[in-house]
């Protein structure tokens, strides 16, 4: 724990409009780039939770325009569930600072902001079944569905070229040059991967920057453990509900691109039983009962795709595995600054991870290709969502 961060943040809680008397702060989460804690107030005998993060400017150097883009979003989803009892559960609720604005500076020019912490909720590392998996789709598709109609202006590119396969890999490429940390040699077989796969890396950010596909509001982080789930709901009993008991997190990377960056992003991380730093490869595994059970369900919340989208979704989840992969490969060549890592050769564990997952994809691929395809013919004879 940092506690430098612990003493900043006790200091700036009362520049939030939170009332009642606050009891405890602690620590809170595992996340790869923000420091995040949780706070208990008594507020009139009634114990209430709050999140705090303070953002890390180093990856988003405009945390005001970061900020801009979650109230506006936020904003925009409470409003289409303003006639649900529940809604302050189904999307994240923005605490301002007494003064109005989504965020806090503290003493030391850092920023903080806070959400109400949503009670009685959970998230989940591995699918345990096919249930688990049709809601994980149905709710990204019903964000990206709730998103669609978002009116102008465009929203800030908070990580600009987040998902650009192209710049990715010059920065990579340089990483393996100047090696800053002497571990080329050890990572050869990797780097040599990565070079192999460097054209069908860029399928996806060349056709979005092409027309082929075309922009939309997208998450751009929507791994599996970035969606919360209702400790008592029933994932096989909800999916058909017009607005699935879920609530999509981390929200800092909302921003244009492709849906295929959101579904890809499932793939990998719902289709995949160990989680993506398991170092016993053997573990990793594409599962393509899981891979049937997801993309059936984004199918039937996301907005309306076009063929030439749909022709991708099988390619999507292959894709931003191996960005993942060049990611933490690079990160562990520069020395791991980006991802926060727990032990020597997180990073690089990582990577061999995802590598993993491309090959087992690549195994399988026609009959990936093959379900994807029945999918979307499925999907296309069914009566659109209202």
């Amino acid at each position: 724990m940092d506690e430098n961060q612990l003493r900043r943040l006790w200091e700036s809680l009362d520049q939030f409009a939170i009332y009642g008397e606050l009891e405890t702060v602690e620590p809170f989460g595992r996340g790869h780039i923000n420091s995040t804690f949780r706070s208990r107030w008594n507020q009139a005998g009634t114990r209430v939770r709050y999140t705090h993060q303070r953002i890390n400017e180093r990856v988003f150097v405009r945390p005001d325009q970061m900020m801009e883009n979650i109230s506006r979003l936020t904003c925009h989803i409470a409003e289409k569930l303003q006639d649900l009892p529940d809604r302050s559960r189904r999307v994240l609720s923005v605490v301002p600072s007494r003064d109005g604005k989504p965020y806090v500076r503290d003493s030391e020019g850092g920023w903080w902001r806070t959400y109400l912490f949503i009670e009685g909720a959970h998230t989940l590392e591995a699918a345990a079944s096919l249930e688990d998996a049709r809601f994980l789709g149905a709710s990204v598709g019903r964000f990206q569905q709730q998103l669609a109609d978002l009116p102008p202006p465009r929203l800030h590119e908070t990580i600009p070229d987040f998902h650009n396969m192209e710049k990715r890999y010059s920065r990579f490429y340089e990483a393996v040059s100047k090696d800053p940390c002497g571990r080329a040699k050890e990572t050869a077989a990797e780097i040599a991967f990565m070079r192999e796969n460097e054209e069908r890396g860029a399928v996806l950010i060349r056709a979005l920057r092409d027309g082929v596909i075309p922009e939309r509001i997208c998450h751009n982080d929507a791994k599996m453990n970035n969606i919360l789930i209702e400790d008592n709901s029933n994932t096989n009993d909800t999916v058909g509900e017009e607005y699935p008991v879920s609530c999509v997190l981390d929200l800092d990377t909302v921003m244009p691109g492709t849906s295929l960056f959101d579904a890809g992003d499932l793939i990998r991380t719902v289709t995949n039983r160990a989680e993506e730093d398991e170092r016993d490869l053997s573990r990793v595994q594409f599962d393509p009962g899981l891979f049937e059970a997801l993309i059936g369900g984004y199918l039937s919340g996301a907005p309306l795709l076009l063929p030439a989208e749909t022709a991708l979704i099988a390619e999507s989840g292959r894709n931003i595995t191996q960005i993942m992969a060049l990611r933490f490969l690079t990160d562990y060549l520069e020395g791991d600054h980006y991802y926060h890592t727990a032990r020597p050769g997180h990073n690089l564990d990582r990577c061999r991870n995802q590598i993993a997952l491309i090959k087992s994809m690549d195994s399988q691929w026609q009959a990936i290709l093959d379900t994807a395809a029945s999918l979307v013919e499925r999907n296309a004879a069914m009566p659109a969502p209202h």
